[in-house]
């Protein structure tokens, strides 16, 4: 295999690969295998005709589709990793100029995008808007209260009809039009009263009811609600099994030495101003940094190749797949769902693939201008979060992983280097009052 990298303008490299006529042959041959039980000819059983005689009736070029896409498919690996010399290719090949011919070295180009130089400006002493860390006793408050709901205990209530703040037990059965509609249904269903998990009045015309009561419950569903319920009336069939009313502990030393490590209420609410005071740090600190990255990519300068974007877009929309895939809906449902065509999707997300390109260049130049080195123990540390999130032994997780993974790893580190180092050599401003 004979390999040429030639550089063209704005980022972009075609990759030349030239390969010995005797793998033509191969991948000719590998295409009549893989065609050859669909092929009748007189004379011969369905998948019998000899790859001569199909060569005969239609030429030898039938094959060369296929045998090009073989030939492509086994070589690229090699020609990328041998290209890699010389350039830093950051995009899947767009692949052209394909010559394939019996007998004569195979040819194709590969165009690709290679990773775009970048020219940073000032990068340190960035402003950035200085943030209010401190702790309000609200604040402290609410997770006082969180932790009472998670400690609250469940009493059944037998003697008296439901009220705002019970936990019932109900069946219903929805109609709209008269008719059934899906999920409109359920038995058993645990709502608690006051909590607006059902749209309209529907909690509140369960409040003064008892065990047993079946009654009817009318409401209209809003108009930003599923295209086939939006705003239409509906009337459910409710039954009323079971009242039980929600009781949260006193907030005192018992209750804090419950929840927490600590004997006292005092000690218990100093360790959540502690704990709160912390995240907002870091909430601050990663708004800080988006803040100042912004302004340095303004102020730096960088050609982005559209075969990159293009990669990036298409990585992008993978990542969006899955995680609404994890929610058990597909992408296609989602933009059913959103009022929007695929079409749209790739435009409203093709200026944010952009930006994180940028950033993460910008980020990549900066560990290298500032020489941020990665260290061995830092590798080894990421490994060991790794391996905790996969559930896995470190040695097992370690052989998993390849040298590519590896590099990447490191570089991923590296650029999260890079964030904290111009976060570090930010200068933190007031906030202008309408900025507030």
């Amino acid at each position: 295999m004979n390999v040429k990298v030639e550089k063209l303008e704005k980022n972009l490299a075609n990759i030349t690969v030239e390969l010995d006529a005797e793998l033509v042959e191969k991948a000719i041959t590998k295409a009549y295998i893989k065609v050859k039980n669909q092929v009748s000819m007189p004379g011969f059983r369905k998948g019998k005709v000899p790859q001569k005689m199909i060569e005969k009736q239609y030429g030898v070029e039938v094959f060369y589709e296929d045998a090009s896409e073989f030939l492509i498919q086994d070589s690229y690996e090699a020609a990328y990793d041998e290209a890699m010399k010389e350039i830093e290719i950051v995009s899947q090949p767009k692949i052209d100029d394909i010559t394939i011919k019996r007998g004569e070295n195979f040819v194709y180009v590969a165009q690709v995008a290679v990773k775009p130089v970048v020219t940073l400006g000032e990068y340190k002493g960035i402003e950035y808007t200085a943030a209010d860390i401190t702790v309000t006793e609200e604040e402290i408050n609410e997770e006082i209260e969180r932790a009472r709901e998670l400690n609250s205990r469940s009493t059944p209530i037998t003697d008296r009809p439901a009220k705002e703040g019970d936990i019932c037990d109900i069946d219903f059965d929805g109609f709209v039009d008269g008719k059934e509609f899906q999920g409109g249904k359920a038995e058993g269903y645990i709502i608690t009263l006051g909590s607006h998990t059902f749209v309209d009045t529907f909690e509140d015309q369960i409040i003064g009811h008892n065990i047993g009561d079946e009654f009817d419950v009318n409401i209209t569903f809003p108009e930003d609600y599923a295209e086939e319920l939006k705003g239409k009336a509906a009337l459910f069939k409710v039954k009323l099994n079971e009242i039980k009313s929600k009781e949260l502990p006193e907030i005192d030393d018992e209750f804090a030495a419950e929840v927490s490590e600590f004997d006292t209420l005092a000690e218990y609410k100093a360790e959540i101003e502690k704990n709160i005071k912390e995240r907002k740090t870091l909430e601050n600190k990663s708004v800080a940094e988006k803040e100042i990255l912004k302004k340095i990519v303004e102020n730096s300068e960088m050609d982005i190749p559209d075969l990159m974007l293009d990669a990036q877009v298409e990585q992008s929309t993978r990542d969006f797949a899955t995680r609404m895939e994890s929610n058990g809906i597909t992408i296609d449902q989602y933009l059913n769902l959103v009022g929007q065509t695929p079409e749209q999707f790739l435009a409203d997300i093709r200026p944010v693939a952009l930006n994180q390109i940028k950033e993460r260049l910008t980020l990549e130049a900066i560990a290298k201008a500032e020489n941020i080195e990665v260290t061995d123990e830092m590798v080894e540390e990421e490994l060991n979060k790794m391996a905790e999130v996969y559930k896995m032994d470190l040695g097992k997780f370690k052989e998993f992983l390849t040298d590519k993974e590896r590099d990447g790893m490191k570089n991923d580190i590296a650029v999260g280097k890079a964030a904290d180092f111009i976060y570090e050599n930010g200068v933190a401003v007031e906030a202008k009052p309408e900025e507030e």
